[in-house]
């Protein structure tokens, strides 16, 4: 039987951890023909990327048929799935997102305040396109968001693409499942968080450890400790205090560092800045080190520098998602979806990032109730700027765009937001057409 998965940004450095993820579950997902799709600009990276797949792929000796190609609407033809990882204006506009915002300020970061605004401005309009050829080209493919931010991207393509079979998904739900694993001393199989949020703002309430709730436990471990480190490559932990982790009772997850400590996180990013360029600069010499490594016509794995980038476990949150839907295993896993009544003080048609059972048919979102009052108001707030984003992204009013910054946390600012906005749509205008 066959079984099609397109990855479009297959050029992408994170590429080698699906093609391993896919490898390792073949006997279960058995993929038969696998297409790398990226543009002209990416045509190199996606060469050499093609070449170090073809020689994972025979060294496992799957029968997995592999191409890749600039022709997107002729890849998606007969796909099951379709796995996107793109970057919009690539590492080049990231730094832009982190720079200018750091020059007048405020956080600079890929995916929250004024750097995640415009990543979505620049992403959602060319995903909507993306959504829309899958919808008419193979319709009934599952589509697998990778691309971030990631839940703001979902919920526009849900709200606003003819395509509707799309789950966003983040590795760091994975990653806080393994680092509490890590401080229970239990096996990662045998723990379940009971996560409340959305993208990049989860929180987890209850960690269930084969089926009894450890919450107490890890929190105390967490206040004890030197700081539960379970940060992905790209965030250093700040650790957390005593009086915020007894006050909320709840399991933060990394990116609340931002919103909870930025004074903090803001000194060490301009120090950062100073010493290193941004984080974006960081990762183009990371990644020229990793493109030189999958030239070696002898290397036939993933080379484990590639955890440097942030992107650890990717391939088992997409390739495990994707598994589960194949073969109807009605697991639980956490992924980025309609909220449809999950959480009862967010609108139904919210994407919230929330435990799911799932089926063939997609994601069944497991209701938790109300937020937590502790955090509530924040998370609400999110949304409603998230629904701000997304409106800006569509319409491509400079009003609109304003009050999406403006209404960030991290800039708040009703004056200096508008100067860091005229600076980022001059700097990315090339990339964001619905501007005029």
């Amino acid at each position: 039987m066959a079984l099609k998965l397109v990855i479009i940004g297959g050029g992408s450095s994170y590429t080698p951890e699906i093609i391993e993820g896919i490898i390792k579950r073949y006997d279960s997902f058995p993929v038969t023909e696998l297409v790398l799709v990226d543009i002209k600009e990416g045509e190199e990276k996606l060469q050499i990327i093609g070449n170090l797949a073809r020689r994972m792929i025979e060294k496992s000796s799957k029968p997995i048929q592999l191409t890749w190609t600039l022709d997107r609407k002729e890849a998606l033809k007969n796909a099951d799935f379709v796995s996107t990882q793109i970057r919009v204006g690539r590492l080049d506009a990231r730094a832009k997102d982190e720079r200018i915002p750091l020059r007048h300020g405020f956080i600079g970061q890929e995916t929250n305040g004024a750097g995640g605004v415009l990543k979505a401005f620049r992403t959602i309009p060319v995903l909507m396109e993306i959504a829309n050829d899958v919808h008419a080209i193979c319709p009934d493919a599952w589509m697998i968001n990778f691309t971030n931010p990631a839940g703001i991207v979902t919920e526009a393509l849900l709200k606003y693409a003819a395509h509707k079979k799309i789950i966003g998904v983040c590795n760091i739900p994975y990653n806080m499942r393994h680092s509490v694993a890590e401080i229970l001393h239990v096996a990662p199989d045998d723990v379940r968080i009971e996560f409340v949020g959305m993208n990049h703002f989860v929180f987890g309430q209850k960690v269930f450890v084969k089926g009894i709730d450890r919450i107490d436990e890890v929190l105390e471990k967490l206040i004890d400790s030197d700081g539960l480190d379970y940060s992905p490559a790209n965030i250093v932990s700040l650790g957390w205090s005593k009086t915020f982790i007894e006050s909320t009772r709840l399991l933060p997850n990394p990116y609340h560092q931002y919103y909870f400590q930025t004074r903090d996180v803001l000194e060490k990013d301009l120090a950062a800045y100073e010493a290193n360029g941004t984080r974006a600069e960081v990762v183009q010499q990371l990644e020229e080190s990793l493109f030189e490594l999958y030239k070696d016509p002898e290397l036939r794995e993933k080379p484990k520098e590639l955890e440097e980038r942030g992107g650890a476990f990717y391939s088992d949150v997409a390739c495990s998602l994707m598994d589960s839907i194949y073969n109807n295993k009605q697991d639980i896993q956490t992924v980025n979806i309609r909220n449809n009544g999950a959480i009862s003080d967010l609108p139904d048609d919210a994407v919230v990032e929330i435990n799911c059972v799932i089926t063939k048919d997609g994601p069944k979102p497991i209701s938790v109730g109300s937020l937590p009052l502790s955090v509530k108001g924040i998370i609400q707030q999110m949304k409603a700027f998230e629904e701000l984003v997304i409106r800006a992204a569509m319409t491509g009013d400079y009003h609109d765009a304003y009050l999406a910054l403006v209404m960030n946390p991290l800039m708040a600012d009703e004056k200096r937001s508008k100067i860091v906005l005229d600076e980022l749509l001059e700097a990315h205008k090339h990339y964001l057409p619905q501007f005029k």
